[in-house]
């Protein structure tokens, strides 16, 4: 039997342990920077398997390295496990049991199928060539992201390249999606204080309202876009929170408001930056009121390199499993994510597995009733499983 043919073999037989760790990380969700009893079932996993883990970074993040002892490549494979601060609103046997917690965007399917395919290829290890790390990475979803720490304490040192995958409930099941070179979106965050002077709302001269400044604020921003971005760029700004609450009668002395952007190509970052600080200093000058504008400039477009993912892509085609129905190119996708941190650092390929629960239903990611069908979890694992597999025993002889 051949090598590729057992990795499929095994992972078929343990999809009911897949499944399993799915569904106990589901029911116990932690929240980005908060995932210490998640990190430690991790552990605990491997610790069953007599295999030592290593921290990195200042968070719960961890690698297992899978080392054949063979020369050859070094590959990282990543998945994350974090939740989101999200009230679940479903009626799921394994449902979240930590009030407003859930895990509303895969992570803990990215985890239990990492954890199984990890499991494998350590029983497999001698037949192998070189290295793979197994990154479990926490906190994806809150900047600054738990990849960046992780990359500072060293987790890429002697890594030539890294797959990550996603699940993703707008793609059907059975699925593997790709795309090359620019493929998430960059994101940048920030908030906004105008304060000026509270009053009656009889008196509106002794006063000065925050809330007209706000409103001047938000429509003023739908400019960036639509006037400083070349339209053959993509960008969009949004404010999600406007923090104007109070009386009717009463003229608010100060409001906060809360906002996103989006870019699909670096150069654009500092423009948007830069209008919207001009755009607020502006409106402080003109209504008089207090500016304090906190920018966070995050995640990085994520830029698939295009060799590796085409060779990824290649090597899933022709091995032929009979779980994946379509491999295609989705092209760019909108959110982002913090594994462009990964594909800064090495040439990476970050790939999608669809796991609609049926044709046509949506239950998008981020919301409070996100499922997944758990079939994309085999799929998951082989399809990354057959990647890896190829990239070590059929590497080019520089290694």
């Amino acid at each position: 039997m051949t090598l590729q043919a057992q990795l499929m073999q095994q992972l078929t037989a343990a999809e009911p342990e897949m499944i399993k760790i799915r569904r106990h990380l589901h029911a116990h969700p932690e929240i980005s920077f908060h995932e210490e009893q998640t990190a430690a079932y991790i552990k605990a996993f491997y610790r069953e398997l007599g295999v030592s883990t290593t921290a990195y970074g200042d968070g719960y993040g961890f690698v297992v390295d899978i080392d054949s002892g063979h020369p050859g490549p070094q590959l990282a494979l990543r998945a994350d496990f974090d939740g989101l601060a999200i009230q679940e609103d479903n009626h799921l046997s394994f449902k979240s049991q930590n009030a407003n917690v859930m895990h509303a965007c895969g992570h803990d399917g990215h985890t239990a199928y990492l954890m199984v395919l990890a499991k494998t290829l350590l029983g497999l290890k001698n037949q192998l060539r070189g290295r793979v790390r197994i990154i479990h990475q926490p906190a994806e979803e809150v900047s600054p992201g738990g990849a960046k720490g992780m990359l500072a304490a060293g987790v890429l040192d002697g890594i030539d390249n890294v797959i990550g995958l996603h699940v993703m409930s707008t793609m059907p099941t059975g699925s593997i999606a790709y795309h090359l070179n620019a493929t998430q979106t960059g994101r940048a965050n920030f908030t906004v204080t105008f304060t000026g002077k509270g009053g009656h709302a009889s008196m509106p001269h002794l006063s000065n309202d925050a809330i007209v400044a706000g409103s001047y604020f938000v429509t003023a921003l739908q400019t960036v876009v639509s006037r400083r971005i070349d339209p053959f760029d993509t960008g969009s700004v949004t404010i999600g929170s406007f923090d104007g609450v109070g009386s009717f009668n009463a003229i608010k002395a100060q409001v906060t408001l809360k906002g996103d952007v989006r870019i699909m190509d670096e150069t654009t970052r500092q423009t948007i930056r830069d209008q919207i600080t001009k755009i607020a200093n502006g409106v402080g000058a003109t209504f008089g009121v207090q500016v304090a504008l906190d920018y966070d400039d995050n995640y990085p477009v994520l830029m698939n390199d295009a060799t590796l993912t085409q060779r990824v892509i290649t090597s899933i085609q022709a091995a032929q499993i009979p779980e994946i129905t379509k491999i295609f190119d989705c092209g760019p996708q909108d959110p982002s994510e913090d594994f462009a941190y990964f594909a800064q650092a090495k040439p990476s390929t970050f790939i999608y597995a669809g796991c609609q629960t049926a044709p046509g239903e949506t239950h998008p990611h981020h919301s409070p009733d996100f499922m997944m069908n758990e079939d994309c979890l085999l799929i998951a694992a082989k399809a990354v499983g057959t990647a890896a597999l190829d990239y070590l025993m059929n590497a080019s002889s520089d290694h």
